[in-house]
């Protein structure tokens, strides 16, 4: 399996993503468009991860490079490559399918639940998942739900957790991939999202936050998401 991930912070990466594809021996690359890089082509790999980052699409105009990144994940969608996007990755697969991104009645930055919707609950990936999971946030925009997309997830604090397009593609507001120590980046380099709210939890309730579930559940994911789908 050709892996290839999209960056867009040099302290968001692809995290237990990274241990998982190791252990089963997959090929994994990586570009980081932010940095001047060019995407790969979409005959250059199987799989298309696109992670999370400081960037919004509603601000294109600044970030002139997500519009090639959407242009890429619409033309492996179109190439039935398998498509996960995690937070604004979720946000730029809904935008290639026609969708908007927009701001989340909350900012969410901890460890929170998500309930699985009715479809959420018998989508293969989330089979045998409990209806309300803990995982990781840190946002404050959403995803529209696509024409033809299907919600899989919603939380209090923001109603689109996750969608999915097919039985190939998916976008993820919340995370599951994110390690300790992306947490431990993620408080080092972004302090103002840590302002309290409603749905922000302290720097000492993240750093003692336990993973170990969410991390699993990411491989279960991950191995149903590429069975049978190649």
């Amino acid at each position: 399996m050709k892996i290839h991930y999209i960056m867009h912070a040099d302290f968001e990466n692809i995290g237990v993503i990274g241990e998982w594809a190791q252990e089963k021996g997959h090929t994994i690359t990586n570009t980081k468009p932010y940095k001047g890089e060019s995407l790969p082509s979409v005959h250059n790999f199987n799989f298309l991860i696109i992670l999370g980052g400081p960037q919004s699409p509603r601000d294109v105009v600044e970030c002139p490079y997500l519009l090639d990144e959407i242009a890429l994940i619409r033309q492996a969608i179109e190439h039935e490559k398998i498509v996960l996007g995690f937070c604004l990755g979720a946000q730029l697969i809904s935008e290639a399918l026609g969708g908007h991104t927009q701001r989340s009645p909350e900012k969410e930055i901890g460890i929170f639940p998500i309930r699985l919707t009715g479809a959420g609950q018998k989508d293969y990936l989330f089979s045998g998942f409990p209806e309300i999971l803990d995982v990781i946030h840190w946002h404050n925009d959403m995803p529209e739900v696509p024409k033809g997309g299907t919600l899989l997830a919603s939380s209090e604090g923001c109603p689109v957790q996750g969608f999915k397009y097919s039985d190939k593609v998916y976008g993820f507001q919340f995370h599951m991939e994110i390690t300790k120590e992306g947490i431990s980046e993620l408080i080092a380099q972004c302090p103002n999202d840590i302002i309290p709210s409603r749905f922000t939890q302290s720097v000492a309730e993240l750093k003692a936050a336990n993973l170990g579930e969410i991390h699993e559940g990411m491989k279960v994911v991950l191995d149903r998401l590429i069975k049978e789908r190649l």
